[in-house]
Order: structure tokens, then sequence, then C-alpha cells
């Protein structure tokens, strides 16, 4: 964990490669990534879940053990909302993930209902701080991402919001901000100068490159779920043209 925690204290920021399966986790790890973290939505696809707390704990727990298994980076696990609206039961949640191993949890200020809304952020805070706590007490040590969908939810008043938030998790205990869908260099560099957290920002089409994102102060890189659909895009273009061609060649190609 100390490790993974100095990763986000680079000059260059971590770029994480987001996996959802052993063979993900290897692929990074022989490219050379420095550490890897699950995709809540991909791993749910996998199994044949939507992605919003749909795939059972259980069944994230066991795809977890085997990502784990397979690379010895470290290993941050996308928790959504924690599973439980309990703290006591969201830190159990993340002590039997630091059991297999993982040294970080993505833990996010949204709920997916019909809707996806964001939590009190009072409500939230408090939520973080208790679960921290229960770590503590359970001398479990693990890096807590805290994602903030107030971009993410495309909010009119999203930087004022997420400053607003990112304060009251600090106090709560967070270790690292996770901001998906902010691209906007303004909005990066007033998130950096007024929140100690080290910034989490997400692949986005309109996202700057990476020298300039660390101009900017970003300390992490997630990719999301994005790896995981160009994969498959490339998978249903290969056996649509199988079957339309009549030949395999284009699984050759």
């Amino acid at each position: 964990m100390q490790h993974f925690t100095q990763l986000h204290q680079q000059t260059t920021p971590l770029l994480l490669a987001n996996v959802w399966d052993a063979a993900s986790a290897k692929a990074a790890q022989h490219v050379g990534y420095q550490a890897i973290g699950t995709s809540s939505a991909a791993v749910a696809s996998v199994l044949g879940y939507e992605d919003g707390e749909q795939l059972p704990f259980d069944e994230l727990r066991f795809m977890v053990s085997r990502i784990a298994s397979a690379t010895s980076l470290p290993l941050s696990v996308d928790i959504e909302a924690g599973y439980s609206r309990d703290p006591q039961q969201i830190a159990k949640h993340i002590q039997q993930l630091a059991q297999l191993g993982v040294v970080g949890v993505n833990l996010e200020d949204s709920l997916v209902g019909s809707t996806r809304t964001l939590a009190h952020a009072g409500e939230f805070a408090e939520c973080l701080a208790s679960v921290r706590g229960h770590l503590i007490t359970q001398q479990t040590d693990i890096f807590i991402n805290v994602r903030c969908d107030a971009f993410l939810l495309g909010l009119e008043n999203a930087r004022k919001e997420a400053l607003h938030r990112a304060q009251q998790y600090q106090q709560a205990g967070a270790d690292g901000l996770f901001l998906p869908c902010i691209v906007k260099p303004a909005d990066i560099q007033a998130i950096t100068h007024a929140c100690a957290l080290p910034l989490n920002v997400m692949a986005m089409p309109d996202l700057p490159d990476i020298d300039t994102l660390a101009g900017l102060g970003v300390k992490r890189i997630s990719m999301g779920n994005f790896a995981f659909e160009g994969m498959h895009t490339h998978l249903n273009t290969a056996l649509e043209q199988v079957r339309s061609q009549g030949n395999c060649a284009p699984l050759f190609s």
C-alpha cells in the first residue's frame, strides 16, 4: 500500500491500466504498467451483469482473486458505492479484498437507482469517516480513492460542487480524489490548486495529453471501461466479417 501511495506522488501521473480479468491483468503487466485497477462496468459485463452494483459482491471477490493471482502489480478495485449503505459492512467488504492483496479501492459518492444521483455530501463524508474508522480498528491499511461524480453527471456547478466535496472527503479520510469526465484544463487546475488530495482523471476524447495533465497537477489517469469496450468492438467486427465473408481470414488479420 505504501508503494501504491508513492505512485501518486510522481512527477509523471500514474497511468493505471483498467482490467477485467486475469488475462487483461497479465497484458498490463507484460507491457510495463506500474499498477492496475478493475473497471466495475467491465467486470460486470464479463459476467453478464449491468453496472451499478448488479454484480453480487461474492462474484466480484472471486474475479478479484483471479486477477490478484495473475499479477504482481499493485491492484485497486472499484467497489462502486461499497455494495452496502452500512459503513461497517462496506469496511468488511474492503477487508475481504485486502486479504486478497488489494492495495486500493474506489468508492463513489453517487447511487444508481432508476437514475444515478449524487449522495448528500455531508452524509457521504460521514459514511467515509466511519468506514475509515472501522478499517483502522481492524488494522486494514488501504488507499481509498473517492470518486466524485459532479462532472460525470454534468452539473452546471460541477467545479464548485467537486471542490466543496473534496474538502469534506479529505477530512473524512480519503487518500485520493477521482473526478471522471473532468476534461477542461481550467477545471483541472482549479481542483489541483485547491485540493491536497492527488487528483485522478479518466480517459475521455477531449482529455489533454499526459504531459499537459502532469503540468496541471494530475497524479493518476484511469481508463474506465474504454479498453474493454474497444476490445469488444474489434471482436464484434471480426465475428461479423467471418460470417459475411464465409471464411476465417479476419481472425488472423
